[in-house]
């Protein structure tokens, strides 16, 4: 039983319980490296996982990544960036004040709280997203 709710779908493959059917997760051992967790990616979100990974550390050569909460996580001073591959889209994960400043160069995205998710069907927006990791990592 989930911690104050009921369990709506359980994981076929591990067990596991979730609110939310078909809840995305990591059957088994959650990765270590951010090179463990590209390689356990879809051949169309590793692609964008590097793409996204790459460009992070161009704007951002001292950039620190390792993986939290099974995803990976980009990291300098207190500033941050995620990224999570899902079966559609990358969704990655900036402040939110980032997305409201950039909301005219994101409106082709959906958004939901601090993510922008990045379909798989479109080509990767690279100025865009440079653009939100210099005002994420305040960079200019």
């Amino acid at each position: 039983m989930l911690c104050g709710g009921f369990v709506v779908w359980t994981c076929p493959k591990c067990g596991r319980e979730f609110k939310r059917t078909n809840q995305g997760h990591y059957c088994g051992k959650a990765p270590e490296s951010v090179n463990e967790y590209v390689e356990l990616q879809i051949p169309e979100a590793r692609t964008y996982v590097v793409e996204l990974r790459n460009i992070i550390r161009h704007c951002v050569p001292e950039v620190r990544e390792r993986i939290a909460w099974s995803m990976p996580l980009f990291e300098k001073d207190k500033h941050t960036i995620f990224l999570a591959a899902c079966k559609k889209h990358i969704s990655l994960y900036v402040d939110m004040e980032i997305i409201e400043i950039l909301k005219p160069q994101l409106s082709e995205f959906v958004i939901k709280k601090n993510a922008i998710y990045i379909p798989y069907d479109k080509e990767l927006p690279i100025k865009t997203i440079e653009n939100v990791v210099r005002q994420s990592f305040d960079t200019k």
